[in-house]
């Protein structure tokens, strides 16, 4: 096995290790379990424009916190692999 062909392998490996797609929207809903009683929220993240989707269900608290990092950030990355929500460039102020 040359050395280019050992490298491949290990960029392939890399690749099915880390999924990570861009989420390029987000739709967050929010559900009636029963009639007065309490909800649940969702995220549905477009990943890639439409490539993939995923829905995570965060408590309230936590949708509260997610929406604000998603505001702040430029871009949201989300690991598929790890269901790992990743935000960059954050303004901290």
């Amino acid at each position: 096995m040359t050395q280019n062909d050992q490298r491949d392998q290990q960029e392939q490996k890399m690749e099915q290790q880390y999924q990570i797609r861009e989420v390029t929207q987000i739709q967050a809903s929010w559900t009636e379990q029963e009639r007065g009683g309490p909800g649940a929220f969702s995220i549905q993240l477009i990943l890639d424009n439409g490539v993939e989707e995923y829905i995570i269900r965060p408590t309230a608290d936590d949708t509260d916190v997610l929406l604000q990092l998603l505001q702040r950030s430029d871009h949201a990355m989300f690991d598929m692999g790890r269901k790992v929500l990743m935000f960059s460039n954050l303004n901290v102020d």
